[in-house]
């Protein structure tokens, strides 16, 4: 810091008031004092400036998968409704696992971030432990908890499915069958499972024809297959709905491999609104969950606590999701 001041010709004091953004140090001294700290190389140490201010400058945040679309989308939408508060986000993936992500949730807050978004409802007993005594705002997003820990901006994941099902069934489509994980530590898929045999039972069809993917995340190959075991189990089957857009990919590719015409003899949904679900050929049919609507709204619900102005309005955020109906499910 006394390198940098010397060779602008400032005092040590004001280098740090530049870097704080403190309203005391003029704009030109402060874009002088930054290209010359770029130019030296300069990085400034905010460990200091923490003790005193208390606050880290980070909001942590934890998602299940690192290369999940969706997830990367919301992450992108809250560091960038973070940065106009000068506000980082520090980020660690659960890999799906309720253990890990307890391990991570203590780790994050022994770094005393000034908030915690954390992706879903359901958390082991500690976790939920240590963020109700965490003393910062905590945001579960992608899901709509019945119990939540703070604040919440999510959907319900089963009554989303429940619109790709009923638009099969109004499409004509009654042998249909779920593709997707009856693995637990992914909540989400789980509870999508569930909205299919909800949707199913309420109409009087069958609600037992389930076939699993295997473990999350879901991928194309396992789409496929589980594709490849439907033919083979339900050869009457007339739609397949699946638990995301990668797996429902998957699943036609492997009809375009057997020659079986989609959506003329299978019909197919997918989940999440991937970029690739409206790139393929036929384009597939989705429900679109707005990531980046989640993200930008849990970034705002959390600056709104840390500034002490949230609303009730703002602790309990519902999204709406949309069916896009496509190709995949609709004869000519």
């Amino acid at each position: 810091m006394s390198d940098v001041a010397a060779a602008v010709g400032v005092s040590p004091m004001t280098v740090s008031r530049a870097f704080r953004r403190d309203a005391s140090v003029s704009l030109k001294t402060r874009e002088k004092i930054l290209e010359t700290a770029a130019a030296l190389g300069y990085v400034f140490d905010s460990r200091a400036s923490t003790l005193r201010s208390q606050k880290t400058g980070f909001v942590a945040v934890t998602i299940p998968s690192i290369n999940n679309a969706n997830f990367a989308d919301t992450v992108g939408a809250i560091s960038a409704e973070l940065a106009q508060s000068d506000l980082q986000v520090l980020l660690g993936y659960t890999n799906y696992d309720l253990d890990d992500e307890e391990r991570l949730i203590e780790q994050l807050l022994r770094r005393r971030p000034e908030a915690l978004i954390v992706t879903g409802g359901s958390h082991s007993a500690h976790a939920r432990t240590m963020m109700s005594n965490a003393g910062i705002p905590v945001v579960q997003m992608w899901d709509e908890p019945q119990d939540p820990v703070d604040m919440v901006v999510g959907f319900s994941n089963g009554q989303a499915m429940q619109l790709m099902v009923r638009h099969m069934i109004d499409q004509g489509r009654r042998n249909l069958v779920f593709l997707g994980g009856d693995d637990r530590s992914d909540v989400r898929g789980a509870e999508r499972r569930e909205g299919f045999i909800t949707a199913m039972r309420s109409a009087g069809l069958p609600a037992d024809r389930l076939v699993d993917t295997g473990t999350p995340p879901v991928s194309m190959h396992q789409g496929a297959l589980a594709m490849q075991q439907a033919l083979r189990q339900y050869p009457d089957l007339n739609g397949v709905v699946c638990v995301s857009d990668l797996s429902a990919f998957g699943a036609m590719s492997e009809c375009q491999r057997q020659q079986v015409p989609v959506p003329d003899q299978v019909a197919i949904g997918g989940f999440g609104a991937y970029d690739i679900s409206g790139q393929s050929v036929p384009e597939i049919s989705t429900v679109e969950v707005h990531s980046k609507e989640i993200g930008t709204r849990a970034a705002q619900a959390a600056l709104a606590a840390i500034n002490g102005n949230a609303t009730q309005q703002d602790r309990i955020q519902n999204v709406v999701p949309v069916l896009i109906p496509r190709a995949s499910t609709q004869r000519d």
